[in-house]
This record gives C-alpha cells, sequence and structure tokens, in this order.
C-alpha cells in the first residue's frame, strides 16, 4: 500500500445538513421493543440515535462487492478487503431535537497503518461534529479498522471473558429481521448484516454479523432503561470480538461506587467480551 497515497486524506472534510424526521427515532424505537411516547417535533434525540440522519447516499452502481460504496470519495481508498468499525469515544454538549435541522460536519483525522497477527490494518479515525445553529450539540472520534482477508494459517486469539456479575443486564436473541431493520434504518448496504450465503461462504464467517454501531446503540439503551434520570457527558466503546446472529448475547451495565460512571459491556455466548463501553455521569 502506498501509505503516502492515503495520508493524503488526512484533513479532508464534508458537511451535511438535514432537518431531523420523527420517523427514524419511532422505526428504532419499535425495533428495541422500547414503550416510548410517539417521537414528534421537539423531542429530544437519544444519544448515538444521530447514527440514523446524515446519511451519506451513493447509487446502486456505484456499491461494491460486498455492499459498501466504492473506495475512494470522503474516505482514503484503503486497498483492503475488510472494513470494521472499532471504536468512538464521545462528548455530548447540547440536546438535539427531533423537528430541527442541524448540520454535521466530518473530517479525516489521522490515516495509519500497521501489521498486526492477520495481516496488514489501517486505522482511518474520522472527527464527526453535530451543530444546531452555531452550538456544538455532540462530537465524535470515530475508528475504521480495514484488514486483510484472514489466512488459513493465522493464529487465532482468544477474546478474554467478560464478567458474569453486573448491576443490571439483558438478554438478547438476534435474528435476520433486527439486523435488516438496523441496516435498513442506517442505510447500511454491507452483505455481511444480510446476506447470509455471501457472509459465510464468500466472507467465511459462522453468520450473520452484529452491527458494532447496534451494539453500542443497545448498550446505550440499558443505561438508559436501568438509569433514566442519567445525564451523560461522555462515552466511548471498542469492539473486541465478533457476534453473529446464530448465538444469544447479554448486555450488562455496572455503576461505580460514587455513581459517576457506568462500565457497559456485551458478553458473548461463550464468555467472551464482545464490546466494552463506559458512559460518564453529569
Amino acid at each position: 500500500m502506498d501509505m503516502q497515497h492515503l495520508e493524503q486524506w488526512i484533513g479532508k472534510s464534508e458537511s451535511l445538513t438535514e432537518r431531523i424526521a420523527p420517523f427514524p427515532s419511532n422505526a428504532l424505537a419499535a425495533t428495541l421493543n422500547r414503550d416510548d411516547a410517539p417521537y414528534i417535533d421537539g423531542t429530544e434525540l437519544p444519544h448515538l440515535w444521530h447514527w440514523l440522519h446524515f446519511l451519506p447516499l451513493f447509487k446502486l452502481s456505484d456499491a461494491g462487492y460486498d455492499g459498501h460504496a466504492a473506495l475512494g470519495g470522503f474516505l482514503p481508498p484503503v486497498p483492503l478487503p475488510r472494513r470494521m468499525w472499532a471504536a468512538s469515544r464521545f462528548s455530548f454538549h447540547a440536546p438535539m431535537r427531533i423537528g430541527q435541522t442541524l448540520r454535521k460536519v466530518s473530517t479525516v483525522k489521522s490515516v495509519k497503518g500497521k501489521e498486526g497477527r492477520s495481516g496488514k490494518l489501517v486505522f482511518v479515525t474520522v472527527v464527526h461534529q453535530i451543530f444546531d445553529g452555531e452550538t456544538l450539540c455532540v462530537d465524535e472520534d470515530h475508528d475504521i479498522v480495514y484488514r486483510e482477508m484472514p489466512k488459513a494459517d493465522a493464529p487465532v486469539v482468544a477474546p478474554k471473558q467478560a464478567p458474569v456479575t453486573s448491576d443490571f443486564s439483558r438478554d438478547v436473541t438476534p435474528d435476520p429481521v433486527l439486523l435488516f431493520r438496523y441496516s435498513a434504518l442506517t442505510f447500511n448496504g454491507h452483505r455481511i448484516h444480510y446476506d447470509q450465503p455471501f457472509c459465510t461462504g464468500s466472507e467465511g464467517y459462522e453468520g450473520l454479523i452484529v452491527h458494532g454501531p447496534l451494539l453500542a446503540t443497545m448498550l446505550m439503551d440499558l443505561l438508559r432503561r436501568n438509569a433514566p434520570n442519567a445525564e451523560i457527558e461522555r462515552f466511548e466503546f471498542r469492539a473486541l470480538a465478533t457476534v453473529f446472529d446464530i448465538h444469544d448475547f447479554t448486555l450488562h451495565g455496572q455503576m461505580s461506587a460514587d455513581g459517576k460512571t457506568c462500565d457497559l459491556w456485551v458478553r458473548r455466548h461463550d464468555g467472551a467480551t464482545a464490546m466494552k463501553a463506559t458512559a460518564q455521569l453529569r
């Protein structure tokens, strides 16, 4: 790979403006089996639900073999076949409300190459900021990792085991309908989330892959259900292991003794930690 060429994308920026409509929030609430009052103009957008908005559109003819947008454009054209949402870090400054016209500014912050156990890796970090007029509502550092296809003799690293006990938890039985709904709501055409023959045959996975941002949204939803009055100042998560639709998993939350932070995690059926997150409360 020509890293110098890819680094030319650092500093590249794009801006999207959108009136926040109520339908996506009502649809996600139904998908998460929430019993919320209808989301209408003026309702505050729950944390992470901004992922339902500012969705980049591209023609079907511009999609790659895996359903993603073809390489190039705003993000650097990393010539590695697998792309994954690795982590995000958020600061929440002001509420975003349905009915408002908001602006999202995204800027490529860094492009870094690395050699891992499974081969070449490229990490791209993008900064997203959402404004209501001149007021900054949220900023996010979003880490994307690009990987080679795994080699047959590549070492398999066992993920760390997750704690079993917690202050609160929730069992989740994923299925293709859940994954399809979230893909549709986020205009995500990546075939690993809905095309089982592609996922298991072409890509070699065990089953359909549960979206990383969906897992993060579920962890935030778990906190919201168990601490509905908590005001979240910061939130971060990191994906550690893949979750497939063929196995149940469990969401967990553990409040700190002083009540200022909450550790959250996804525990797979085999006990592995699939995702770790931390919420800092005001």
